[in-house]
This record gives C-alpha cells, structure tokens and sequence, in this order.
C-alpha cells in the first residue's frame, strides 16, 4: 500500500520544482533578449531530449521484457535514415509507424 502522505507531499515538491524553473525562464529572464549563445543551445534542446525518449522504447522495450525487438529497431532505423535524407518529420514518424504496422501484420 502506498503512503498516501508520502505521495502528496512528492507530487507537491515536484510541482512547486516544476513551477520553479519555468518561473525562472519565463518570470525573471522573460521580457529580455537573451544571448545569441543561450539561444543556440535552446534550439538542440529537443534534438537532445527527444531521442532520450525513444532510445529506451527502442532498446529496452517494456513490452518485451527487456529484450531488444529486431521490428522496433529496423522502424526506427528507417525511420532515422528517412527523417535524415528528407528533413521531414511527417515523413519520419509515417515510416516508423508503416514499419511497425507492417511487422505486426505480416506476423
């Protein structure tokens, strides 16, 4: 059973931490022109994050139990390969989701 306690009070925290980092962004710093160098790397910040994201979906799938799934691999090669050669995300995740859906009706 889940201390109930123990549950608020982490999700408190984590919001008041989340309201805290946004305050600091958008409340402090957010009516001035920042530096062309902090503006350079916020633009990498989904590069970044989004693959961190999926790398673990695709290397360590839950629903495999762990193991890596040949199909989840070759859709986000594919997947990877076209979003690079067309710089298209519509194209990418169209790929990825063909691959996958292919895989599961062709086994």
């Amino acid at each position: 059973m889940i201390d109930h306690t123990a549950l608020w009070t982490v999700i408190i925290l984590l919001g008041f931490g989340s309201f805290g980092l946004r305050f600091v962004f958008l409340g402090l710093i957010g009516d001035r022109a920042l530096p062309e160098w902090i503006l350079r790397h916020l633009r990498y910040t989904a590069v970044a994050v989004i693959p961190a994201l999926i790398a673990p979906l695709v290397l360590w799938p839950a629903a495999n139990g762990g193991e890596t799934d040949p199909r989840r691999l070759t859709a986000a090669l594919l997947a990877l390969a076209v979003g690079a050669t067309t710089k298209n995300l519509y194209a990418a995740l169209a790929t990825g989701a063909a691959v996958m859906l292919a895989g599961n009706w062709l086994l």
